[in-house]
């Protein structure tokens, strides 16, 4: 399994950014100097926005709403007044960065976009075979706007923080099936386990997908997701599990000979 080292290298640099500009937005704004404070805010806002386009893209291609009826520049210029208003909630630097998913999750939680879930998928993913794993995955690429990636709204220029590039070191902790995870590596593109896993997520339930990228993409700890969602640590752990779960299946199912 191959893992993009570069790539959570800018995670771990971009989360100390965050977490070190914490002390100077502090003394921007109470030298009420705005417009320094914005300057400094949009510095740390493109992974930001990266995990606002995932949930709203997700969100239209369910059809919970239109294209054109929610951008990521409306959620962002609306946390970049929470953060100005609030930013004295967080009492410790190392904090910011999960207080700014926290505040995220909120606003996108006023756009009601939560959906309902149909919870046949999950009880039945140990049961469908590779012809509906690949059908499944047509239809996800074709409400995806054609290429199994949901590029349904813009996304932000620096590609450097455009990342849903999950691989099997985010599903597969233990090696208890060795031989099945080298099948798998062996006979799969990264793109091919990237666009899978991008689709199982896709018809997970949204606590589910969301507390997966919150982990994985954005690499918070459990205590933080729990924090960020206002669940127990207990119920982040079991999301993340049945998460992980469901997707082992998946995997198995579809491309390994049982």
């Amino acid at each position: 399994m191959q893992t993009n080292v570069s790539y959570f290298e800018n995670k771990k640099e971009f989360r100390l950014l965050v977490t070190k500009s914490f002390p100077n937005l502090i003394k921007l704004k109470k030298e009420g100097d705005q417009t320094s404070f914005n300057a400094l805010v949009l510095q740390i806002m493109p992974q930001i926005r990266q995990y606002v386009n995932t949930q709203l893209n997700v969100a239209i291609s369910k059809g919970h709403f239109s294209k054109n009826k929610y951008k990521a520049d409306d959620i962002i210029d609306q946390l970049f007044v929470e953060i100005y208003d609030h930013i004295e909630e967080v009492k410790k630097e190392e904090h910011f960065y999960q207080w700014l998913y926290k505040k995220t999750n909120a606003l996108l939680e006023d756009l009601s976009i939560n959906e309902e879930f149909d919870d046949l998928f999950f009880k039945n993913i140990d049961d469908y075979s590779k012809p509906e794993w690949d059908a499944m995955q047509e239809k996800y690429s074709s409400d995806a706007d054609g290429d199994g990636h949901t590029k349904l709204i813009e996304e932000f220029s620096d590609s450097s923080y455009n990342h849903n590039d999950y691989t099997l070191n985010h599903v597969f902790i233990e090696n208890k099936e060795k031989g099945w995870i080298e099948k798998i590596d062996k006979d799969l593109s990264g793109e091919d386990i990237k666009n899978h896993i991008a689709m199982v997520l896709y018809n997970l339930p949204s606590a589910m997908r969301n507390v997966f990228e919150l982990f994985t993409t954005q690499e918070l700890s459990l205590e933080e997701i729990a924090e960020i969602r206002d669940n127990t640590v207990e119920e982040v752990a079991q999301l993340l599990k049945d998460a992980k779960n469901a997707l082992q299946l998946s995997f198995f199912n579809r491309y390994t000979n049982k």
